[in-house]
Order: C-alpha cells, then structure tokens, then sequence
C-alpha cells in the first residue's frame, strides 16, 4: 500500500476519487452520514420555518406570486448548471484528476452560458406575465448562475467521499446567511426583493464555502479524459430533470398566466408548506443513499436489503406526517402562515393527496441513478411528464383548485402505479416488493387519517393550535397501534429499530 493511502482528501487531494475504504464500513459511514445529515436538515427545517412565518408577515401573496412567476422560468434554466454530472461523479467506480477537472470546467462553462441567456430572456419573461417589474429581478438572478457552477464538483466529491459533516456545515452556513439576508431587506422593506437577495446570498455562500472546505483543485481540461460516457450519463439525467421541471412547473405558469399572481401566490405558497418538511427527510437520505448505493450496485441481494431498509425508513416518516399535514391543512395555514394565507388551506390539503407518495416516488430516482440505468428514467420522465401536463390543464379551467385537484388525483391513481411498474421491469428492486413495503404503512396512515376526521367532527375544538397537538397526538397512537397489529407492520418497525440502534448506540452490522 502506498504511503498516503491512509491520508485523508484534504492532506492528500487524490484520496477525493478513492472509494475502496469506504466499503469496509459502509453501513457504519451511512448511519453515521443519515444521522448528521438528518440533524444538518433539522437545523436547516428550523431556519426554514422561521423565515416563511417572519417574511409572510411582512410580504403579501403578491410577492410571492410575482417571485414564482420569475422562478418557474430561472428554476428551469438553472437545471441546465448541473448537467447531471455532479451524480456521474458519485456514481462513478473509478474516476481521475483529468475527469473531475473537465467535469468542473464544462459546468463553469454552462453556467456562464446560462447567465447571459437568462439575462437576454429577461424582457420576454415579464411580456409573458404582463409585469414589468419582472424584468430587474431576472436580471439580478442571472448573477447567480455563474457562482454556481464553481461549485458543483467540488460538491460531488465531498458527496462521493461521504463527507457528510462537511456538506451539512456547508448548507446550514449558506441557509442561514441567505435567511438573514432576506429577514434584513424584508423589514427594510424591500417587498419581493427580500426573496431575491436570499436566494442569491444563498448561492454565494455555497459557493465560497465549497471552495474553502475542500482540498481538490480543478486543473486545465483535457479531450482524452475520457469524460464521454459520464457525459451521455449526465445527459441523461438532465434530460429527465428538464421533462420532470416542466411538469412540476406547468402548474405555476399557467396559474400565473392566467388566474393572476394572487391565485399563484396562494399555490405556490401551499405546495412549498406542504414540501417542507417531507424535503427535511428525502434530502437527507438521497444524500447518504446514492453513494452508499452506488458502492454496493456489484451486490445485488445487500443493495436491494439497503434499498428497501432506506425505504420503509421513507414511509415511517413520511405517509403519518402528510395525513397528518392533510387533516389539518386549515389549522396549520392559520397558526403557520397568519389568516391572510387561510384560502390556501383546500390548495393544501388537495395537494397533500399526491404528496402523500411523492417521498416514495422520489426514492426510485435512486434506483435509476445507482444503477446507471438514467436512459431509462429519461424515457419514464417523457411518459410521467406528459401525464401531469395532461392533469394541470384539465383542472385549468377551475383555477388553482382545479389544477390542484386534478394533478394530486390523477397523481396517486395514474402516475405512481405506472413507476412503480416501470421501474421495477430491471434491475435489483421488483414492482412487487415496492408494494410490500408500503403497504403496512399506507393502511397505518389512513387509519390515522380517519382518526383526525373523527376528532374535527366530533369534537369542538376551540382553538387551531390545540386542535394542531390533538390531532398530532392521534397520528402518533394510530398509526403505532395499526402497525403493531399487523405481522408486516411489526417486521417495518423491527426494520425501522435496525436502522435507528447503531445511530444511537453506533452498533454497525454489515448493511
């Protein structure tokens, strides 16, 4: 063994594409990456949560309809930063210095690109939505296209080499730093502007401190790195994220077109409560889960058992928590967001009927990347996409409670059956054992759902944030006692305990 084979990255930059000492406790480096990742989005949920109360107290619907309008556009350019190629170098067995580095100078490139594009759209985006004061936000964010791109490999190698502690400093600085800034300019009163200054803040801060964590520096990009197959792999993965944006924001720009900012301010401002907390939880875990996969995809029996421990781990958190969010849609618009936002309590509670498997449905992204089976998720992405555009234009007509309505409906009842079978006609996790896991989980949370719909109809309860702990209360007991009556139920919470024993103790069995 060589001599600086035992250094760490930032002693020795190269150590940054070695991945064979992970693989000797992996379970161990996932427990351990789960567990300051989950606290690392905690810290991040808090920050979150704070500034939506402070700046819905201080902006109006209008703001943050006028900001969507602007961001359903930007937000689409900026998938383009990445190019898929941060994943390709998680993903990837074995890569080099020569690889990374033209990796990092295509983004570079690309996210120049994107910049001055962005910028020269700016006059059609606020044509497109008839407001003017479209056009000097759009320029102000087209800055932060070109930081970004500085970033995204150094990044991915921290992730490749699960450092796990260092990507959470990195996103709970840069958080915070764009929370205060957008606080500061919102009580300046600067309106909508506070959300500008945020987002880019955040992005700065990202950046800069990627740079000053990490050791591995980028050096002049070669044509014989042999970075064509991680490209096609990007592409892929691009492709699908661009199809999968259009569909997830179709919804935004055809409310905004046409019903106004005030409907889309309402919208927006629904979806993102509703996403909220199940993002603390899916983040987290797509962190930790796609490199630990991605180590073990020449295993198939240990990666379908950490794949489908990763999952169920997924439901337990998610399906009690949006019942419980859908229950108690009106209740939580009140104590959260103030009684100016209380219309958005049925968008909400809509909403959270496709939200409901969402968690689930994102997790198999993990399977398509991790087995570098992304050509496959790109076709998935033109089928699924094409069905929700189909869905939001149906329910156009009736306006936002339309839209709402016909994508959560036809999103649990069409679009998630159709993935799960799809993804599971290759590689290591079948249809039928998707449908296993969640099923002691589905029939827990409707349980609990039923539980809530007999409290709000039985009981008078007399003020929201009482009804917020009773109901809360309910899921817990509900969802515990159905899970403990069931045979699988009770092999998922021994499941659940696997997981959560060596994080607490750090026991490590081989995963």
């Amino acid at each position: 063994m060589r001599k600086d084979a035992a250094k760490t990255p930032e002693q020795n930059p190269n150590q940054y594409f070695e991945t064979e000492h992970l693989k000797a406790n992996i379970k161990g480096r996932s427990v351990r990456g789960g567990a300051i990742t989950m606290v690392s989005q905690a810290c991040k949920f808090v920050l979150q949560t704070g500034s939506t109360v402070v700046l819905a107290r201080l902006l109006t619907p209008e703001d943050y309809g006028l900001f969507g309008m602007v961001a359903a556009v930007t937000g689409f350019i900026s998938l383009f930063k990445d190019l898929g190629l941060s994943k390709a170098t998680v993903q990837r067995e074995t890569i080099n210095q020569a690889q990374v580095s033209t990796l990092f100078w295509v983004n570079v490139g690309v996210s120049l690109l994107l910049a001055f594009v962005t910028a020269a759209i700016a006059p059609a985006i606020a044509w497109f939505y008839g407001e003017p004061r479209l056009m000097g936000i759009t320029l102000v964010l087209a800055i932060g296209y070109f930081f970004g791109g500085l970033a995204v490999q150094h990044q991915a190698l921290l992730n490749r080499q699960m450092q796990f502690t260092v990507l959470a400093i990195i996103d709970i600085a840069d958080m915070a730093v764009g929370v205060l800034v957008g606080v500061v300019a919102a009580l300046m009163g600067y309106g909508l502007w506070a959300l500008v200054f945020m987002q880019l803040a955040m992005g700065f801060t990202n950046t800069i401190m990627s740079w000053a964590v990490c050791g591995w520096r980028p050096s002049l990009p070669s044509r014989k790195a042999g970075v064509r197959s991680m490209l096609a792999f990007g592409a892929n993965l691009t492709g699908f994220n661009v199809i999968n944006y259009f569909a997830r924001n179709a919804d935004n720009v055809l409310i905004g077109r046409f019903w106004g900012a005030q409907q889309l301010g309402l919208y927006t401002k629904a979806y993102q409560l509703l996403l909220m907390p199940l993002y603390q939880i899916n983040a987290p875990l797509t962190r930790v889960a796609v490199p630990a996969l991605s180590r073990l995809a020449s295993t198939p029996d240990r990666y379908r058992q950490a794949y489908l421990k990763i999952l169920g781990a997924v439901c337990i958190l998610t399906m009690p928590l949006i019942v419980f969010m859908i229950g108690t849609a009106d209740w939580l618009m009140t104590v959260v967001l103030g009684p100016q936002w209380v219309e958005a309590g049925k968008l909400f509670a809509l909403l959270g009927i496709v939200a409901w498997t969402q968690p689930v449905s994102n997790t198999t992204g993990w399977l398509f990347v991790t087995q570098d089976r992304t050509r496959k998720q790109l076709q998935w992405g033109v089928v699924g996409s094409t069905l929700s555009i189909i869905a939001i234009a149906a329910g156009l007509p009736w306006g936002a409670m339309g839209v709402a309505a016909s994508y959560s409906i036809s999103g649990l009842l069409i679009r998630t059956p159709l993935l799960f079978w799809y993804v599971g006609q290759g590689g290591f996790v079948r249809t039928g054992d998707l449908y296993r896991t969640l099923a002691p989980f589905a029939f827990s949370a409707l349980g609990a759902l039923l539980g809530i719909g007999a409290l709000r109809y039985w009981v008078e309860v007399p003020s929201p944030l009482l009804g917020l702990i009773l109901a809360a209360a309910i899921t817990v007991i509900t969802t515990g006692s159905i899970l403990l009556a069931m045979p699988a139920g009770r092999a998922a919470i021994r499941d659940f305990r696997d997981l959560l024993i060596p994080l607490l103790f750090k026991k490590n069995k081989p995963i």
